[in-house]
């Protein structure tokens, strides 16, 4: 009998180190997730969301304790919420193409006088574009019309002859019409000009949960790392596991988005340069965005 209360309470133990309330967003930036539902334990559940604030909500309440948001989302958070949300670390790095039947589109300089429709208003897609126009000193027009859903159609059906879309957006494009290409990518763009890339995604905790679990958030991490570096692996595989959960990307686009998703694991710490660079462009531009500053050391989950 007391053997077997010592081997409960170990596997009690052991159960309660690994509940976990995962929050994903839909879409390509959830994509690794796909392996670690194939791979986890029963008590590690995944909330999926539409949209960022819907998944905001539950993290700020503690109903989800670790989530993937918007960089600019998570240190609005921090710095207007008391320090609720914390990084962990970077999860995707920038994935805007300028997608075109035009060919000849070298640079960003190659698009001056042109109207470029964007997806992202208000978002990392509209300030990195134009912080990229100013940078080349660019008179091209952002037009922010089209939905972001319609944008790739319409460069397919020539109602837009350029447009800035995330992915999976320019492989869907170009699975539906060969002669639409990723002319111009943003991240080697940006690159060009700061020597660093940004990111567009990254992992956060809730810190009351951190606080209290800081081996759930240590093995959580783990997971993450090697879920990401699986998936870049394993791209085929990973759209199998996509569809198979029922995540809303086909197998086919997944696998060929992968390798332009740009997924990476970079410790905050260590990706505090990254996400500055990126926030100080929204500083610029719209500074409520992030709170009004840029989010002090402790936002950087040690």
């Amino acid at each position: 009998m007391k053997k077997f209360l010592v081997l409960a309470s170990v596997l009690f133990l052991s159960l309660s180190l690994s509940a976990q309330n995962v929050g994903v967003l839909n879409g390509p930036s959830g994509i690794p997730c796909a392996y670690l539902i194939e791979n986890s334990q029963e008590n590690l559940h995944f909330d999926f969301f539409a949209n960022a604030q819907e998944e905001l909500a539950k993290l700020i309440k503690g109903e989800l304790d670790i989530g993937f948001l918007p960089p600019n989302v998570a240190a609005k958070v921090y710095t207007k919420n008391n320090g609720k949300l914390l990084c962990l670390g970077i999860t995707g790095n920038g994935n805007l193409f300028v997608i075109s039947k035009d060919e000849s589109i070298k640079s960003i300089k190659d698009l001056n006088g042109k109207t470029i429709y964007c997806a992202g208003q208000g978002a990392t897609p509209e300030y990195m574009t134009r912080f990229l126009l100013s940078e080349n000193k660019s008179d091209s027009v952002l037009d922010f019309s089209i939905p972001n859903a319609q944008l790739a159609g319409a460069v397919i059906s020539g109602k837009a002859e350029y447009a800035i879309v995330p992915e999976p957006f320019p492989t869907v494009a170009s699975i539906k019409d060969k002669s639409v290409k990723r002319v111009l990518d943003l991240q080697k763009e940006f690159y060009s000009l700061q020597k660093t890339e940004y990111p567009i995604t990254v992992l956060v905790v809730n810190s009351d949960y951190a606080a209290k679990n800081p081996k759930n958030v240590k093995s959580f991490v783990k997971q993450v790392e090697k879920a990401i570096a699986w998936t870049v692996k394993n791209p085929a595989q990973a759209g199998i596991l996509v569809e198979k959960h029922k995540m809303g990307l086909a197998a086919a686009v997944v696998e060929k988005s992968i390798p332009n998703g740009s997924y990476v694991w970079v410790p905050a710490k260590k990706g505090r340069r990254q996400i500055e660079k990126l926030l100080s462009i929204f500083l610029e531009n719209q500074p409520e965005s992030i709170g009004g500053k840029l989010p002090a050391e402790g936002f950087y989950f040690n």
